[in-house]
């Protein structure tokens, strides 16, 4: 009874973590618009790297209300991705809105792409993060310099 009761309790807290939405998007408060651009370029210069532009697309996964996630849209586009961005399902959707939608996107899914933007507290780096099919991530630090520009503290790490 103690073994099936643990391991209950062992199925209910992973079950928990695996429906717990994981918080996405850019946490960095007043960053500079020209930081933001530099870092989505570098960014958008590693996709291209990885993933060729004129035959992926990326589906967003969340959001993207802030300028980096603007930029980013807009960069990606530029260079040749095709970009679906995240819409959110309306709680009422009725079947003549979803019959609206072309069926070409639908059954041609695109890679799913996520990204944190986020800060080490109390000090000048900054950690950006891709989140590509949820199972690949792409992670670089950038530090500000006394002068108030971004620049990469080290290299591209990819965890496939």
């Amino acid at each position: 009874m103690r073994k099936f009761f643990l391991l209950a309790l062992l199925l209910v807290g992973l079950a928990g973590c695996a429906t717990a939405p994981a918080p996405y998007g850019n946490f960095v408060q007043n960053s500079a618009q020209t930081n933001d651009k530099k870092v989505v370029d570098d960014v958008v210069k590693k996709l291209a790297a990885l993933y060729p532009p004129a035959s992926t697309r990326f589906d967003l996964q969340h959001v993207t209300p802030d300028f980096f996630g603007t930029y980013l849209v807009e960069s990606m586009r530029a260079k040749g991705y095709a970009v679906m961005e995240f819409k959110p399902e309306p709680k009422t959707a009725s079947a003549a809105s979803s019959a609206s939608e072309p069926a070409a996107a639908a059954a041609t899914p695109g890679l799913s792409l996520s990204y944190i933007v986020d800060q080490a507290k109390g000090s000048d780096l900054y950690r950006v993060t891709l989140v590509i099919n949820r199972q690949q991530s792409l992670d670089r630090v950038y530090q500000v310099a006394q002068d108030g520009v971004i620049y990469p503290a080290g290299y591209w790490v990819r965890k496939e």
